[in-house]
């Protein structure tokens, strides 16, 4: 096992740059998630501390060592990919071995480490099969038992589980947090599903435009995202956000019509000043009596443990994900209260939180 240090590193295509100045440290054991959109950059950085990428400027350390200019078979790391970069030729215990023949290891220890990490995998009766004859499922089992054979300091993942069905990924997840609790393996993660990086990690980095946005276990970025983008991209569905201004007494909200949302907090910016106030669809409840704020109901998707709802509030769209059963019509009002704890303040102007 090792650390991986990420400092001020960056890369550029010519004048394009991709990878602007991140720093990340990976502590010793830990499973860390880079997360975010599609072009943020969190592959071409899980690339790069592979060796697949050269880097333009800063340093990355695995175990204290600079691996800048390491060769990738010399970085003592196994990669697992999105395709599963199988050989189709080779039986699944031939491939799982493949990189321990190439490190010249004896035939007995090869066999003894395939032996386990497919026993662990449950992979032991498929060994003499060739992988056009296993699910996806069964051939991802097989991309991360040639990782895990390989005993490495740190394991990489590249959304390995973004080509299996949805039921599949639920089971996967819970397969690699098992193997990463049985071998306290460094792990480094790549998805752009935020549901993989809150229910796996240890700590998520949010990435956007080739930069940092937020580092933070799971429920801390769920809590207290730092600006809009986090908040809106950590947690399903989405946060809320409605426009308002600071109300006289700072510890609520007015919209532009008059409605006031309460605040858990004294807002830290004087009365009037421009917000965007956040909410998640799991913060609301159906008000008792008519009290609460009015919802024009736009849309209903009842699921039968929950009702999602969709509206407006002033003119903004909202969503609520009730835990009820509800029998309303599109066009009708729907009153909703939230709880001041799980409000969120954030600039309108620059997103930051507040």
């Amino acid at each position: 096992m090792a650390s991986v240090e990420i400092q001020n590193v960056r890369k550029a295509y010519g004048d394009f740059e991709t990878i602007k100045g991140v720093s990340v440290e990976v502590p010793d054991g830990a499973f860390v998630v880079l997360v975010g959109p599609s072009g943020c950059g969190k592959s071409t950085l899980l690339r790069m501390i592979a060796g697949l990428e050269e880097i333009t400027g800063g340093t990355i350390r695995i175990d204290g060592r600079v691996i800048n200019d390491v060769e990738p078979k010399n970085r003592d790391i196994a990669m697992v990919f999105q395709n599963y970069a199988l050989y189709p030729h080779m039986t699944i215990a031939e491939n799982m071995g493949f990189s321990l023949r190439l490190a010249k290891t004896s035939k007995e220890e090869i066999a003894r480490r395939v032996a386990d990490a497919a026993r662990i995998l449950g992979l032991a009766d498929y060994l003499q099969r060739y992988p056009k004859q296993l699910s996806g499922g069964q051939r991802q089992r097989v991309a991360m038992g040639r990782a895990i054979v390989r005993n490495p300091k740190v394991f990489l993942f590249d959304e390995p589980l973004s080509n299996l069905d949805a039921k599949l990924r639920v089971q996967m997840r819970a397969e690699l947090k098992d193997i990463h609790a049985r071998f306290k393996t460094t792990t480094v993660y790549v998805t752009h599903d935020q549901i993989e990086a809150m229910t796996m990690a240890d700590r998520i980095v949010v990435m956007r435009d080739g930069i940092v946005e937020q580092v933070g276990s799971p429920l801390d970025l769920y809590d207290r995202p730092v600006n809009t983008f986090v908040a809106s991209f950590i947690g399903s569905p989405s946060m809320n956000f409605l426009s308002a201004r600071i109300g006289v007494d700072r510890q609520s909200v007015v919209t532009e019509n008059g409605i006031h949302l309460p605040v858990g907090y004294e807002a830290p910016v004087a009365c009037g000043g421009a917000v965007s106030y956040g909410i998640r669809p799991e913060h609301l409840t159906i008000a008792p009596g008519g009290q609460g704020i009015p919802i024009v109901v736009t849309n209903i998707e009842p699921t039968g443990s929950e009702t999602f709802v969709q509206g407006t509030v002033d003119g903004q769209k909202i969503s609520a994900q009730l835990r009820e059963r509800l029998s309303i019509k599109t066009g009708e009002v729907l009153n909703l209260t939230l709880a001041p704890a799980n409000s969120h303040l954030f600039d309108a102007a620059s997103g930051m939180r507040l």
